[in-house]
This record gives C-alpha cells, sequence and structure tokens, in this order.
C-alpha cells in the first residue's frame, strides 16, 4: 500500500475578523489574524505535508475590510497564502468588477465552477485546481451559494446554476474530465451551508470520487464531520476564534482516505506565538481607518446585544425602530444579517457604526394589504427558513407576531395592540437586497409587493440615518420584548 499523510487547514466566513480579543477574567487573546497565521506557520513547520484552504467570505464585516473595499483583506491573506480558497457570496459584496480586481490581487487561487458568463457560456473563474503535493495529485472544486444569483440580479451577464441538482452535474462534468487515475484525493470548497452540503454529497456518484466537503455559509460549529454518501464534511464555524484541522492517510492505488482525524483547534494565545510581522501589517490598517472614524456618536445607556440572527434582539429592536419611527411605518422590516456586531456600546463611535451595519443599502416604503402582511409573517417566520441559511429580519415596537412551530402556522399578528386587518393596507419598509430578490426573501414577486402603489425610496443610505439617529439620542435602551414569539 502506497499511502502518504496530509494535514488540512481549513477556515470559512472570516469576514474580516483580524483582531484578537481579549477573552473576560483571563486576559487571553482569543482568535485573530496574527494568532491564525501563528498556528498555521507552526503546523507547515511541524508537519511535512500541508495544506491550507478557505471556503468563503473573506470579505465583509469589519471596517477595516469595508473601509478598502476588499483589498486590505486580500492583502492579509496574502500573508497567511491560502493553497486554495473558493467564493462565498459577500465576495461579491463590492461589485463583479471589485471581484474581478481582488482576485487579481490574490497571491493564491480563488475558485469556482458555477459562476457563467452567460451569453458566452464561460466560466466566470479558475473553476477547480490541481495541486501537487509529495508526488500526490489532489484536485479542489469550488462552488457556491445560490445567495450570490440574488447578489448579481442587477447584472444581467453573469449567472450561476440555480439548484444542488446542477451543481452536481458540475462537479461530475470537472472530475469526469479531469480526475484520471493520478488524482488522489477530492477536495470540495463551497459555500453553501451545513445542510446543503450534506444534500449535495447525496446526490454526487461514488465514481467521480469526492473525498471531502469543506463548506462555509452556515457558520455551524461541529463537533466531528458529518458522513454522507462516504464523503466527509467539515466546517469551521465564523472567524478566526478556531480553525478545522484534518490528519489525513491517503492510498495512492485506491485514490482514497484510509484513516482520518479531525478537530476544530482554537486559536488562542496560550499556545500560539503570533505571527509578528502580520501583526505589524494589520495595525497599519487599523490606525489608518481609527484616524478617520473614532468619533463619539452616542453613549448609550447600556450594552446592547444581537448573538443571534434568528430572533429577536436589542439591536435588532434598536435599528428597526429607528426606520419606523423616521417614516411612520407600520412595518420596518430589517435583516438580521446586515447587523455584523454582537454587542454594541456603551460608548458608540463612527468606527462601531461602520462595523454594526457595514451594507450601505437604500431603503424603501411598500403598501401591502393585512392578508399579505400576515403571509409574509408565515413565510419568514417558518421553521426551515431559520436553520443558518435563511433571511432572517427584525420588526419594530408594535408589532407581536406569533408562530407556532409544531402546526407551522401564524397563531396572531397585531401591530400597534390591534389585530392586523387582511382587507387593510399597511406600509412597510424594505432594504433593497431585500426586495429585488423578494421572491426568495419574502414569498411574494415585485409585482405583488407594487400592485397598490409603487414603492418610493425613503433613504438611500440606511447607514446615514442610524447615524443620524444616534447623534441625537444619548442613554439608548432596548430589551427583547416579545416582537416575535416562536412556540
Amino acid at each position: 500500500m502506497n499511502t502518504k499523510r496530509f494535514t488540512i487547514l481549513h477556515s470559512n466566513d472570516m469576514h474580516g475578523d483580524f483582531l484578537a480579543e481579549l477573552e473576560a477574567g483571563t486576559g487571553e487573546a482569543i482568535g485573530g489574524i496574527a494568532l491564525l497565521s501563528g498556528y498555521i506557520n507552526e503546523v507547515r513547520a511541524s508537519e511535512k505535508n500541508v495544506l491550507y484552504t478557505i471556503s468563503g467570505d473573506m470579505v465583509q464585516g469589519s471596517i477595516i475590510d469595508s473601509e478598502f473595499k476588499g483589498i486590505s483583506t486580500i492583502e492579509i491573506m496574502n500573508y497567511l497564502s491560502p493553497d486554495c480558497a473558493s467564493l462565498g457570496n459577500h465576495e461579491l459584496d463590492y461589485g463583479l468588477p471589485q471581484l474581478l480586481f481582488l482576485d487579481k490581487l490574490a497571491n493564491f487561487p480563488i475558485i469556482n465552477a458555477n459562476m457563467y458568463i452567460k451569453k458566452y457560456n464561460k466560466r466566470l473563474m479558475l473553476p477547480y485546481l490541481i495541486k501537487t503535493v509529495d508526488d500526490f495529485d489532489i484536485l479542489f472544486i469550488g462552488i457556491v451559494t445560490e445567495a450570490v444569483l440574488d447578489a448579481l440580479k442587477l447584472d444581467c451577464q453573469i449567472g450561476t446554476f440555480i439548484s444542488l441538482e446542477d451543481a452536481a452535474t458540475e462537479i461530475g462534468r470537472i472530475c469526469d474530465a479531469y480526475k484520471n487515475d493520478d488524482i488522489d484525493l477530492t477536495i470540495l470548497l463551497t459555500h453553501i451551508g451545513l445542510d446543503s452540503d450534506k444534500e449535495l454529497a447525496a446526490m454526487l456518484k461514488p465514481e467521480w470520487g469526492v473525498d471531502i466537503i469543506l463548506g462555509g455559509h452556515s457558520h455551524s460549529y461541529m463537533d466531528q464531520p458529518e458522513i454522507v454518501n462516504d464523503i466527509l464534511i467539515a466546517q469551521a464555524a465564523v472567524g478566526t476564534d478556531q480553525v478545522g484541522r484534518f490528519d489525513i492517510l491517503v492510498d495512492d492505488d485506491t485514490n482514497s482516505i484510509v484513516d482520518w482525524k479531525w478537530r476544530l483547534v482554537p486559536i488562542r494565545s496560550s499556545g500560539i506565538k503570533p505571527d509578528l510581522e502580520l501583526n505589524k501589517f494589520i495595525h497599519s490598517y487599523k490606525t489608518a481607518v481609527d484616524a478617520k472614524y473614532n468619533t463619539l456618536l452616542c453613549r448609550m445607556a447600556q450594552v446592547l446585544t444581537h448573538p443571534n440572527r434568528e430572533v429577536e434582539t436589542e439591536l435588532g429592536d434598536l435599528i428597526s425602530d429607528i426606520f419606523a419611527e423616521n417614516w411612520d411605518l407600520d412595518v420596518a422590516f430589517i435583516g438580521s444579517g446586515s447587523i455584523r456586531m454582537k454587542e454594541l456600546g456603551p460608548v458608540v463611535t463612527l468606527r462601531d457604526l461602520k462595523q454594526l451595519f457595514p451594507y450601505d443599502d437604500t431603503y424603501s416604503r411598500y403598501t401591502i394589504t393585512g392578508k399579505q402582511l400576515e403571509q409574509l409573517f408565515t413565510y419568514i417566520m417558518r421553521k426551515e427558513n431559520r436553520n443558518g441559511e435563511g433571511e432572517c429580519y427584525q420588526v419594530n415596537h408594535g408589532v407581536k407576531a406569533v408562530y407556532d412551530e409544531v402546526f407551522e402556522r401564524l397563531v396572531s399578528l397585531e401591530i400597534g395592540d390591534n389585530p392586523v386587518d387582511p382587507d387593510r393596507t399597511y406600509q412597510i419598509g424594505l432594504q433593497s437586497y431585500h426586495a429585488i430578490n423578494c421572491q426568495e426573501n419574502l414569498g411574494f414577486t415585485m409585482e405583488e409587493l407594487s400592485e397598490l402603489n409603487p414603492p418610493r425610496v425613503l433613504a438611500t443610505s440606511m447607514q446615514s440615518v442610524i447615524d443620524e439617529y444616534l447623534r441625537e439620542h444619548q442613554a439608548i435602551k432596548r430589551e427583547v420584548e416579545g416582537r416575535l414569539v416562536y412556540r
């Protein structure tokens, strides 16, 4: 038996999590790119065959990233020197031209097999990578979530496969063409969420020889990999507080994994020496950003939190209240995923705001019937939407929605202590991203949302609206009050 050992380190959904944080009580530093790089360097020095991969969403989530539109992120990732990375949906946040520019800046391959220039049926990115390590050939294929198609809807020239079945077919096409006897290991770098990874694995033919799926998007914290259709599926949660590690034994004769061990390695200063050169480079960006954004906006009466995007949160309450009050909306919907910090305050700077709400979107008003409003709440509160992959929402004060998960129905919906009247009209607010993708996110077409009245743009910069509100309000308080209740 001709076997070799490999160590595969993998990250996903790093979201500009560049800086370490101090753990309360211990003073120990946790996470951050400098510590992560220190660990990767240690493994590369101590093990013979080491690979490091990133499964999408390197960008978006920090002010250092957003201020430089991803350029800072790619430069920092170049320090980590991943062997391969795949696209996530947030790599499209700065637009397609910027993505193509970032791809040119990267000193590492960024792969994706299922984004196409539709007119010419040409793949947009490098679809796969064959990397030779110690005379063993490893095939990487990148697959991205359907959310990328949502981000690209304004660009009619670009398309991606809609279904998992289509993605599976594309994987098979690449494996059939390039997975010859010399390919010893096949790894998918996906960004479709853990549940979809399992569905995808079940669709793949054994003849294609896929061995491992390293995923992202759902931020799943795993104790051990899932195994579906003899394919190992792993994900490394979110950020840089941890990194996934596979230690595997590969048989050259059968092109298969004959032994493996996986663990989620915590990135902590107690056992890891930081990469000092990288730390210095990151802080050069931080210094520039701090000088520009350390303006004080307000001082709150308490710390407001956003621990889980699938339920009502204090920060979600505040932001939805701001937009409801500004334009007297019946329901101000705020995408929970738009809120990128787990806590804010009591001191709030402009830098905090940029990190809290980095998506400077347009906000518009729509007029719908009470019946439609009930259908909308039924759609967004359904259990299958709250699986880490769906679009969840925060709503304003005065809204009380109760959903029964056992019977899968909306029990009640009140606006200002009054039950919603199916025949009355109501004013709702939506971010443009959610409106553009209303069929997937809300269960309505744009024609249905606009049937009674054309939509009206209320704000071209949501960030500016929040900024102005915070400057004019001090000692802000919020408590979770039962706006969204799940039984």
